[in-house]
Order: structure tokens, then C-alpha cells, then sequence
């Protein structure tokens, strides 16, 4: 039967049979696992058969998550991790080694850019980082000993959009992988595996727990893929998440539709609010006209997310309207059912040289807004009384 993903979420990953018929998935919270016999012990533990035998590996409440998100991003298998970076640091460490070479974008999340540059300190993996807008930035970079084309749309904080469908055709003739940071757009809004991407990650400690009470990750892709991940890169860092944890995240999941079409919903229209006021210089949205890649949006995207961010003069301006404002939380972090705001240049970007951030687009005035579920109307009234007192 063809289900819609409305209905995905809530079904995602259930099954009656092995957990004695409980329509919540039980918290297995158990480390270890005891086998029924020597042999079928020995088969388990090499992962010839399936099964469980130790936390590190796999946990009955993990693989309800790991199925269920396999389906929303419609790839073969997922693995999950103690956070976002987890994923993102394991599946980069599956795809490449000593001597390889990574294309990634300027405008990109700050952890994953200061991990990418420790690689290329640390352990001799090459990274050129490039206008991620223009697909043939991403060609001229294109070297040798490349491997791996990275993706992160929308890009955080600045909202730019890769042409996923380009990249990935350019990765195909070039035998190159491709990995993408998903976490934005959720699955709910884009499916980049449907466009040939190989490797989804995302951090599931925004959007898909979506109550800020987890930190998690997850990496979807190939089976193959995946199973290495789990079985080698995942099985010596030991980035895992805890059972309750993952039964968080499964849970969080079964509302995800219903929270993603209201932050849709509410970014747009805060998105217009924020374009027609005097004191916003510039706003970032995919769902508004102005956004230079609307039409991208448009062709891969069902939704434009609830992230935006906008710029005001400075970086004094930018600090008196996040401590002028009582609705929206001042916090790092997004993909609550809360409001977040948080003024980027001396928080997530701190860490980042001026001169790189300037590059990747993300000015000292730059704000990024984390739209929640509340009434938007009441966010609007919230942001214009904090800029009465820019």
C-alpha cells in the first residue's frame, strides 16, 4: 500500500510481532544480550545473522528508530548516533582516508566546517571549500584524488540551496559519493536520496525530536554503506545513543508532519513580515520571491522549512533586538516547537574567522530564527516590540 508521509510517521518503524504486541516500542534498556547457543552467539556477534549482543552495535529500541527513518528518507538502511556530529564525523570517515579529497560549502554548518578543517590538519584529508551555489564551483574543485562531494541545503545560517539533481549527475560522471546534511528541510519538506545523493545525515536533535530534550544523529544510505558504518567506523568511536534516547526520537517522529507544516507554515509568513520591515536590511528564505534560488525551492523542496535568517545593520543591533524580545527564546540550537533566535556572528559563528564568515555570507548583523508552532502572530507582536528598542 502507497502511504502518504503523513501517515509514514506515525507507522514508521512500529512492529507488533517482535514487541509483544506494544504500540509504543519498549526502552530495551539493557547494554548487553545473551545468546541462545555458542553458534548462533558467534554468527550474531560477526553480524552474519541478525540480532543483538551488545549496545555498541545495536539495541532493539535503536533499530524501531533506524527503520523508521530509513523509510522517511527513503534509503536502504540508517544507523544513529549520540548526536549530529557523530553522523556527520562518521559518515565522512566511511567515505574517505588519509590522502583523499573533500569539496564542501563556504555557508555550512560551524562544527562540521571546524571538523572538515581538523581532518585536513590532523589526518592529511584535503578540503576545498567553495561557493556551494554554483554547481560548477563544485566541478573546478574537483581534483585527483577527490571523493566525496559534500552537501548541507538549506546551508546554515545563511538559507543557500545546492542544485542536489546537479551535484549529484556531476558526482555520477566523476564516480565521486555524495553526502548531505538534511536536517533543515526534515524529511517532511525534501528527499535527497530520491535525487541519488548516497549518504542523508541529519542531526536529530532539532527537528526530528523536535522537543529539545535529545541529542542525537542519524545517517542514512546504502545498506552496504551503512553497515560499515556500524560494523567498523561507528564500532571503534562508540558514538551511540542511549535507548531512551532513541525511543525520544521514534516518538518525536510520530508528530513530525503535523509540526514541519506548521513551521512551514509560520516561517513563511514571519518571513514576509520580516522583508517589509524598515529595520531588516535583507532577509533569507527560500519560500519568499526574493530568495535568488525561489525556483530551485520550488523544484526540490515540498516545503521551505521553518529556518530564517535576516540581517539588521550590525552587530549591536542584532544583540539589542535578541535582548529585546520575551516570546522567542535567545539560544543556540533550532527545529524546537519554541521560537529560537539567536544572533549568529557572536554565537554558532563565533568560532569562525571574520574574514571566512564574510565569505560564506553570514554578516555581523545576521540573526537566524528558528520558527516554532506557536500562534504566529504572536511571534510577529514579539519581534516588533524588540525592534523598538533597535
Amino acid at each position: 500500500m502507497s502511504k502518504k508521509f503523513t501517515t509514514k510517521v506515525v507507522h514508521a518503524g512500529t512492529d507488533f510481532t517482535n514487541h509483544f504486541g506494544a504500540l509504543s516500542t519498549p526502552i530495551y534498556n539493557a547494554s548487553t544480550f545473551a545468546f541462545p547457543d555458542a553458534e548462533q552467539g558467534s554468527a550474531i556477534h560477526e553480524g552474519e545473522i541478525p540480532g543483538y549482543f551488545y549496545g555498541r552495535i545495536n539495541n532493539p529500541t535503536q533499530e524501531a528508530l533506524e527503520n523508521a527513518l530509513a523509510e522517511l528518507e527513503r534509503g536502504e538502511a540508517c544507523i544513529v548516533f549520540s548526536s549530529g556530529m557523530a553522523a556527520i564525523s562518521n559518515a565522512v570517515l566511511t567515505s574517505v582516508k588519509k590522502g583523499d579529497h573533500i569539496v564542501a560549502p563556504e555557508s555550512i554548518y560551524a562544527s562540521t566546517s571546524g571538523f572538515l578543517r581538523h581532518l585536513e590538519e590532523a589526518f592529511g584529508i584535503e578540503v576545498s571549500f567553495i561557493d556551494a551555489t554554483n554547481p560548477q564551483k563544485y566541478e573546478a574543485a574537483i581534483k585527483a584524488n577527490t571523493k566525496l562531494l559534500y552537501l548541507e541545503s538549506p546551508a546554515n545560517p545563511t538559507l543557500k540551496l545546492c542544485d542536489i539533481e546537479k551535484l549529484v549527475t556531476l558526482a555520477k560522471r566523476n564516480k565521486l559519493s555524495t553526502l548531505m546534511d538534511n536536517t533543515f528541510a526534515t524529511p517532511y519538506n525534501q528527499n535527497p536520496i530520491s535525487f541519488g545523493v548516497d549518504v542523508v545525515v541529519h542531526s536529530m536533535t532539532k527537528y526530528i525530536g523536535g522537543h529539545a530534550d535529545i541529542l542525537a544523529g542519524a545517517l542514512i544510505g546504502s545498506r552496504e554503506f551503512v553497515e560499515r558504518c556500524r560494523w567498523h567506523t561507528n564500532k571503534f568511536f562508540g558514538g551511540v545513543p542511549a535507548p531512551m534516547t532513541c525511543w525520544l526520537a521514534h516518538r518525536g517522529i510520530k508528530t513530525l508532519a503535523l509540526r514541519m507544516e506548521r513551521h512551514n507554515e509560520n516561517a513563511l509568513t514571519i518571513a514576509k513580515f520580516l522583508e517589509s520591515h524598515p529595520k531588516v536590511q535583507k532577509v533569507h528564505y527560500p519560500g519568499l520571491k526574493s530568495h535568488p534560488q525561489h525556483d530551485l525551492a520550488k523544484r526540490q523542496m515540498r516545503g521551505f522549512g521553518g529556518m530564517i535568517s535576516f540581517e539588521v545593520e550590525g552587530v549591536e543591533q542584532g544583540r539589542k533586538l535578541v535582548n529585546n524580545v520575551e516570546l522567542c527564546t535567545l539560544a543556540v540550537s533550532l527545529g524546537d516547537v519554541s521560537t529560537i533566535i539567536q544572533h549568529s556572528a557572536s554565537m554558532t559563528h563565533a568560532a569562525v574567522p571574520k574574514t571566512l564568515r564574510e565569505k560564506a555570507g553570514i554578516t555581523d548583523g545576521m540573526l537566524r530564527l528558528s520558527v516554532g508552532i506557536e500562534d504566529c502572530n504572536d511571534i510577529i507582536d514579539d519581534l516588533s516590540k524588540g525592534f523598538e528598542k533597535v
